[in-house]
């Protein structure tokens, strides 16, 4: 974002000239080769406490060699990344098209002074309301329904779920779709007289987001609630739109105007986490997101993990033509990850131009995708294993089960996990060509001590500033989000009936009745 075009272009240069080496052969040649590649984020398991708990991320079966180790930290300096993550952290105009900072780091206590200490105000002001929910204070308060769509969604879907296994101290159910059969479910699981609603739009125009708002009001009111506007809480970086729209002030949450949708989980969007885990479960999980905000922080080229999954990233998209990354979860409670993934890394860095306009000179974010073993190894692991694509895997998996069963339970699943990983780099010959395994493909391994909320909070921020790394080299802006903008322009036109549309669009609508 930050680098000189010439020198960049010289270290993709010097990339691309770089030999092949095969997993076996950067096996051979490096004895230490797990060590060497293997990264481990820590953090207290209780604030102030001696004992820690962690993450280890083993990147051994991916094909960076030192030599590609050492061309990517080239590509690092050159990018000016160094530059670029001091603007991160240091409230820096890092969104350049619209004049922003990302400050979303501040959430956690990773910003300037200032920014801190805004984020804790807002913190301690949704931590005062959700006690108070807790106590009585709305009445008996037993579900909650949370409209939003995109990042004041995906995330709050994933954390709840994750972290609601055992205990949830308020049944949370959240609704992006505009369709209202996923309106209608939450409904049905919810008792009108003890449901809050918790409104999520950082604009508080989201057309989704506030219809489906109307329509849930309207449904407390059929069901004899009767002040639906006083069941609504309001999260939004546009709190005066919430006040007008109906909101009274007291139940408005804000978040900065510098905090993405996308990055927004750690701000009064995660409410409705919060809502379900409790305050101290929610701070747990920003202390974890703080520790990998500190080590990416602090850590040089290769020994930053981010940074290092960011050179495969780029290694594979870049300089093996893989247009896909896979990851799969081998833990239930990580089942909705690929989906929070795939708007993280698909909307931050699907872009065409650098942050400069200029037309980028080769691809940029791969497709997102995976799902939940061991489901997915009987679905579309063939493919990996035996396709003609070269498609990165990311495992994720928990050492500490999840679960109260027999312990084969969780001694299986991680077996398979490993072995998978094993698996697509060893390969296996056969004089039966439809039995024979190509190998050498390649996969990252994560295993957290335990999927609790400070490793939830580790990961979500590990692929933030994974995301962000991969946009330092490529020269591009993850900040910004135009794309999404075209299709809502012109639903907006087909609902005025004002546009101009192709033969195609016309047929289409007047067979779908908008004609």
């Amino acid at each position: 974002m930050s680098g000189t075009g010439e020198a960049m272009t010289a270290a993709w240069a010097s990339l691309r000239a770089l030999p092949h080496h095969t997993l076996a052969d950067l096996f051979a040649g490096q004895a230490d080769r797990p060590a060497v590649m293997t990264r481990r984020i820590a953090w207290p398991v209780e604030p102030g406490s001696a004992a820690e708990a962690g993450m280890l991320v083993d990147f051994s079966k991916t094909h960076l060699g030192d030599e590609a180790l050492a061309a990517f930290e080239a590509l690092t300096e050159a990018a000016g990344f160094g530059a670029a993550r001091n603007a991160l952290f240091g409230g820096g105009i890092v969104n350049p098209t619209e004049g922003r900072a990302a400050t979303h780091g501040a959430l956690r206590g990773s910003g300037t002074d200032a920014q801190v200490e805004e984020a804790e105000a807002l913190l301690a002001r949704m931590g005062m309301l959700v006690e108070a929910i807790h106590e009585g204070a709305l009445g008996e308060v037993k579900h909650c329904i949370a409209i939003g769509i995109g990042g004041s969604a995906l995330g709050p879907a994933l954390a709840i779920d994750a972290l609601t296994r055992d205990l949830a101290l308020v049944d949370v159910h959240v609704v992006s779709n505009i369709d209202g059969l996923a309106l209608e479910a939450a409904f049905r699981a919810c008792d009108p007289q003890t449901t809050l609603i918790a409104l999520a739009s950082k604009t508080f125009t989201t057309t989704e987001t506030m219809t489906n708002a109307e329509s849930a009001l309207k449904w407390l009111a059929d069901n004899g609630v009767d002040d639906p506007g006083g069941r609504v809480i309001a999260l939004t970086a546009a709190p005066d739109k919430a006040v007008e729209w109906g909101v009274d002030e007291t139940r408005v949450l804000p978040f900065p105007e510098s905090v993405g949708g996308r990055y927004s989980l750690f701000s009064s969007i995660g409410f409705p986490v919060a809502l379900a885990i409790g305050m101290d479960e929610f701070r747990h999980m920003l202390a974890g997101a703080k520790a990998v905000d500190d080590h990416f922080r602090a850590a040089e080229g290769r020994a930053n993990a981010p940074l290092l999954a960011a050179y495969a990233d780029q290694y594979y998209t870049r300089l093996r033509g893989c247009q896909t990354r896979a990851v799969f979860a081998y833990d239930e409670r990580l089942k909705l990850l690929p989906d929070y993934l795939q708007q993280l890394e698909m909307e931050s860095n699907g872009k065409s131009v650098t942050a400069s306009g200029a037309p980028v000179d080769g691809p940029t974010a791969p497709v997102t995708w995976g799902g939940v073993g061991t489901d997915a190894q009987h679905a579309v692991f063939q493919l990996l294993h035996q396709g003609t694509h070269l498609i990165p895997v990311d495992f994720i998996a928990s050492i500490a089960p999840g679960d109260d069963l027999d312990p084969a339970h969780h001694r299986i699943l991680l077996m398979n996990c490993l072995a998978q990983g094993a698996a697509l780099m060893a390969g296996k010959t056969s004089d039966d060509p439809a039995r024979a395994y190509a190998g050498d493909r390649p996969s990252t391994t994560f295993l957290v001590d335990d999927c609790d909320a400070a490793a939830f909070g580790a990961l979500i921020a590990f692929h933030e500033h994974r995301t962000f790394a991969n946009a330092v080299l490529m020269g591009i802006n993850p900040f910004d989000q135009f794309g999404v903008e075209l299709g809502k322009a012109i639903a907006k036109q087909i609902e005025s009936g004002q546009g101009d549309f192709d033969p195609s669009t016309k047929a289409l609508m007047e067979a779908a009745g908008l004609g």
